[in-house]
């Protein structure tokens, strides 16, 4: 049966309450909180590799530079998406500014200048999950019409994710769509690619611009798009987590109700939050393997864009937000203490 409608609720996003909960249960999770400078030889070491992978490729076949994609460099640019999250939500250092350049030096091999637009939209993601004018993760009502539920539909749809993505972008008339940082991004990418161009030629750039567009898209790995929101099981559940293998690869982006729960604590510590709090996540529907779904979503024509949860209520939430619910909570807590002391 073809979805004409995505699904309505009229329930507040689940993340904020759970969060208080959690930490009301579980207090010792506030130390998880923090910083983690060390990421940063994540993203030198990642940016490297695809900067030797693309000077490796420049006078191969241009079969061995698709194969090389498809089968390393798009994990390598997966692996840097999951950085300049990580820079978005400041997990790197305490100068905003510090987190932003790391970000847009992880974003060097991607090609697309992306890395300060994501920052733009993300949050909003967070703050206002649901949300169709504010929540840049849901698909146009036009999109999810047009991909409908065929397979060939879906494919398409996957292949050009990111050009999808741009589409988005104006519907969400509230967020100003460029500032300083969005230029120097472009700029600082320019450069990087007519290097990458100068230097080793067309080869090269095709390997960079090939796994960016698989680690995003018609791979097993962009079945993370559809892991993280997209109602696959029977209840209306509107995260789910991934507790597969490759989140050794994927720096544990997989961990994604236990992420929206606890937006201050970085990569290297969301585990923790499951193994502290199993009750709150084992009991929730989850996926164990990207590829199995990636499979699944493209051939159940139960499943398609359709298959989301909107909500028109926006509570008290500012469209300052900053999306930081468990380290405000842990604050206004602290304070309290100080205040009763």
């Amino acid at each position: 049966m073809k979805k004409t409608d995505f699904i309505y609720s009229q329930e507040s996003e689940p993340h904020r309450i759970r969060t208080k909960k959690i930490l009301k249960q579980f207090p010792q999770l506030r130390t998880l909180i923090g910083k983690n400078p060390n990421t940063i030889w994540a993203i030198i070491g990642l940016v490297s590799f695809q900067v030797i992978m693309a000077y490796l490729l420049r006078d191969q076949s241009w079969w061995l530079v698709v194969g090389a994609a498809y089968l390393l460099g798009a994990f390598a640019d997966h692996a840097l998406f999951v950085m300049i999250h990580e820079c978005t939500h400041q997990l790197l250092f305490k100068n905003r500014n510090a987190n932003r350049w790391a970000s847009i030096f992880a974003n060097l091999p991607q090609v697309m200048p992306s890395a300060m637009s994501f920052e733009k939209y993300h949050i909003k993601h967070h703050s206002f999950q649901g949300i169709h004018e504010l929540d840049a993760d849901l698909p146009n009502r036009w999109e999810a019409k047009l991909i409908n539920n065929s397979f060939f539909g879906k494919a398409l749809w996957l292949m050009f994710f990111p050009l999808f993505q741009i589409f988005r972008l104006s519907r969400l008339r509230e967020i100003n769509p460029f500032d300083k940082w969005i230029v120097i991004n472009f700029v600082v990418q320019m450069a990087f690619n007519v290097a990458i161009w100068y230097f080793m030629g067309w080869h090269s750039i095709i390997f960079l611009l090939l796994s960016f567009s698989f680690s995003v898209g018609l791979h097993p790995l962009g079945a993370r798009w559809i892991q993280e929101h997209y109602l696959t099981h029977s209840a209306e559940q509107e995260t789910y987590s991934y507790y597969g293998n490759l989140n050794v690869v994927a720096f544990n982006v997989g961990f994604h109700n236990e992420h929206h729960d606890f937006p201050s604590i970085p990569w290297n510590k969301l585990p923790q939050i499951k193994k502290t709090a199993p009750e709150y996540y084992e009991t929730l529907h989850y996926h164990t393997s990207w590829t199995k779904l990636f499979f699944r979503f493209l051939f159940d024509r139960e499943i398609s864009l359709f298959n989301r949860i909107l909500r028109k209520e926006r509570g008290k939430v500012s469209l300052k937000d900053v999306s930081k619910p468990d380290a405000e909570i842990t604050f206004a807590d602290n304070s309290k203490l100080v205040a009763q002391d």
